[in-house]
């Protein structure tokens, strides 16, 4: 959709700096550079058989 939008003269004419600095968000929003790690505070590990 960004792609279809900036492709076209018009819009392209009316995108000022600061309008092109928001898109980057839009692109990279969905990806997680820590990864996504789920932890139960209510369940112990066990430590015993890892060695």
């Amino acid at each position: 959709m960004i792609q279809e939008v900036l492709s076209e003269p018009n819009w392209t004419k009316m995108m000022q700096p600061e309008d092109l600095r928001g898109l980057t968000p839009l692109i990279w929003s969905h990806v997680n550079p820590y990864g996504t790690f789920r932890l139960d505070l209510d369940e112990r590990l066990s430590i015993e058989g890892v060695a």
